[in-house]
């Protein structure tokens, strides 16, 4: 029996609604398949199995919200059948451990709300009980070893008179925002951030850009956020420090660069779902890709594993007009990378003094994993290969 668990969509998603089942009982699965859609604070995913098997029971239904690590499903391996499968009961959410009680003295009167039956409840406040439509047995009592009287009754017929009004649910930015400032409190308390930046010229890059996007049709041209990322993802190569996840206090490197892209929503709030296997792909591949991510993103219709797997993010604000960017570290992330404006400004180029298209580009890193040396040398390494744009 395989049990399907609602997975970690980021590190500030602690729970989800479920939305819709896309699979029925009976079902075969494939790995990769979306199974489910999910409702995060920051959008709807669409949610996929990384198993093989059959459908055997749906223990979620929609409309649901559930903490990360339920079991939503199982699933019948192969050769399993429902005959020979054990049926999985629903398990109870943990409780709370309870504080140790204290010895009060006998006389002090302690409201009980005990289990029907261990319980005194006299007849007169039994019937009173039924002629307030009081369900007896979710009143506390206060009299003698918990015993119910007439005045608990008609303090529980009261306050279901007069229920006390519950606050308004937040919307769905105020509930993005928790999140995003819950995420990053905690990158603050628990990474020891490093920044760096390096001013990089942009000539060759534009010049290049602009004559590789002659006679394309607009809705094919490349931008220069592509550039970027595959500069990036080419840099990590050399410093794969950089690119992975810090866990239970050991830095886990990853196999390839899945970079995350951080989309502002219209909204409001932000996203950062991921490019898979960036330097791998050409532009022309990484153009597109980015240009479906982010209209997925802003229509809230993202894959779990766009969401769940980047080993660094990217971000640009330079179409906002800031020079600069430095940002917070997405945890269990280990660096970002952040991109300003293009920007004219005067340098010295061979001794002659010019204007130039320059950027200034950033690094946020995790101080347990990398230090500013190696910092330095991955900008470094950045800046060269943005001048060389024919390499990317």
């Amino acid at each position: 029996m395989i049990e399907f668990k609602l997975p970690s969509l980021g590190a500030d998603m602690d729970e989800g609604k479920l939305l819709e089942w896309k699979v029925r009982p009976g079902d075969t699965v494939k790995k990769g398949q979306v199974v489910a859609i999910v409702d995060t604070s920051k959008a709807a995913v669409d949610v996929e199995i990384w198993n093989e098997g059959t459908v055997f029971e749906l223990l979620i239904e929609p409309g649901e919200t559930i903490p990360v690590g339920t079991v939503m499903a199982t699933l019948l391996e192969a050769g399993e059948t429902a005959e020979t499968a054990k049926r999985t009961p629903r398990a109870a959410p943990p409780l709370k451990a309870a504080a140790a009680p204290s010895r009060a003295p006998a006389s002090a009167a302690r409201p009980v709300a005990a289990i029907a039956g261990r319980r005194r409840i006299s007849p007169a406040a039994r019937k009173h009980a039924e002629e307030l439509g009081v369900d007896i047995d979710t009143v506390a009592g206060t009299g003698p070893e918990g015993s119910v009287t007439l005045a608990d009754v008609e303090q529980a017929a009261a306050a279901k008179v007069s229920p006390a009004r519950a606050a308004p649910a937040p919307d769905k930015a105020t509930e993005m925002r928790r999140a995003i400032a819950a995420a990053m409190s905690r990158s603050k308390r628990e990474i020891p951030h490093y920044y760096l930046s390096e001013p990089v010229p942009m000539r060759r890059a534009t010049e290049w850009l602009a004559k590789a996007n002659e006679g394309r049709p607009i809705s094919s041209r490349l931008l220069m956020a592509v550039l970027q990322l595959k500069a990036v993802a080419l840099a990590l190569k050399k410093f794969p420090e950089m690119n992975g996840f810090f866990h239970d206090g050991a830095f886990q490197p990853a196999a390839s660069a899945h970079i995350g892209v951080a989309i502002s929503l219209r909204q409001g709030g932000l996203i950062a779902p991921a490019i898979h296997d960036v330097g791998e792909k050409t532009l022309e591949q990484l153009m597109l890709e980015l240009t479906d991510l982010v209209k997925r993103a802003r229509a809230g219709s993202l894959r779990s594993s766009e969401m769940s797997d980047p080993t660094i993010t990217v971000t640009n604000l330079g179409e906002q007009g800031v020079s600069a960017v430095y940002g917070v570290i997405y945890p269990p992330q280990v660096a970002l990378v952040g991109f300003g404006r293009i920007i004219e400004q005067p340098w010295v180029d061979n001794g002659t003094l010019t204007v130039m298209p320059a950027v200034t580009t950033s690094l946020a890193a995790d101080h347990r994993v990398s230090d500013g040396h190696r910092g330095a040398l991955f900008l470094a390494e950045l800046r060269e290969l943005l001048q060389q744009p024919e390499s990317l």
